[in-house]
């Protein structure tokens, strides 16, 4: 599925905590930050009409094989669609629902040896998975190339635009689109501090750190239908694009992986299909 937004739809969503710590204002004197928002507002206003950002998201039926993520329509005769290798904590990080666990995503997704329910709330949550990427124009980065200054405040915009499209997204996938939570109700400040269910863990992020897994997630969602397209090294153009997973289970957090141990590596690569040099190149 493909939305495209008006800026104004997803200028609400936007973190401007974010927006500052990008210019390295957070904790300088509000009155800087007061003048440097009165300006990126005025940018807004002066981008809407112009460029539009867009999203594509798509809902799996999924299993948890190990640390692998299989997706697709045929699991029970097991015949997958596709797979996708998540990497494990090798240190354990204390929390209240996994103390001292060495979490992967997986393990956040119901595992092959159980079968789904009959559609209750728990086996909706478990027993699939979300695929997104969020961007703006390409043109929105490349119209202000003759000022410096206006070039980094509409890219430092376009970041925050492309996060806050995300944002409203997952809003829409979790009350309506996947449809796990529709009587939710939060507010954007709400929102910023991730009071919902489940979590989309993005690429190139500390629970989803090998961007080569793009390439993967491309063949599902098709990224180039909102105009990504992806270099070599798997990174994405427009710059201001983001992409990556939707877990809705209960208990999903964010963790960071951490170092990845020389054993790991080659257990990953081999789930990869890639050699343990390529591997380490696209871990970040």
């Amino acid at each position: 599925m493909r939305t495209d937004y008006a800026i104004s739809e997803v200028r609400p969503y936007i973190n401007w905590v974010y927006f500052f710590h990008a210019w390295g204002l957070n904790g300088k004197p509000q009155q800087t930050r007061d003048a440097l928002r009165k300006e990126a507002d005025a940018m807004l206003d002066e981008l809407e009409g112009r460029y539009r950002t867009h999203a594509v998201f798509q809902l799996f039926e999924a299993c948890s094989e190990g640390e692998d993520i299989v997706i697709g329509p045929h699991l029970a005769a097991g015949r997958a669609l596709f797979r996708l290798p998540m990497l494990r904590q090798q240190h354990g990080q204390h929390c209240a629902c996994h103390p001292q666990a060495c979490l992967c995503l997986a393990d956040f997704v119901r595992p092959k040896t159980i079968q789904a329910g009959g559609g209750s709330r728990e086996d909706l949550t478990s027993s699939h998975i979300g695929v997104f990427a969020a961007t703006v124009d390409a043109a929105m980065e490349r119209d202000y190339q003759a000022d410096d200054y206006l070039r980094l405040l509409v890219q430092t915009l376009a970041d925050r635009l492309a996060e806050a499209t995300a944002e409203r997204l997952h809003e829409q996938v979790r009350r309506e689109l996947w449809g796990y939570a529709p009587d939710e109700r939060l507010s954007i400040a709400e929102l910023h501090r991730e009071r919902f269910q489940g979590i989309r863990p993005a690429v190139g992020y500390p629970s989803l750190p090998d961007m080569s897994l793009n390439f993967l997630l491309d063949e599902l969602i098709d990224m180039q239908q909102i105009g990504i397209r992806l270099t070599e090294n798997g990174m994405m153009v427009p710059h201001a694009s983001v992409s990556g997973l939707m877990l809705a289970h209960p208990q999903a957090h964010y963790f960071d992986v951490g170092p990845v141990g020389e054993d790991q590596l080659q257990d990953y690569a081999r789930r990869r299909g890639m050699s343990i040099e390529e591997t380490r190149r696209f871990l970040k």
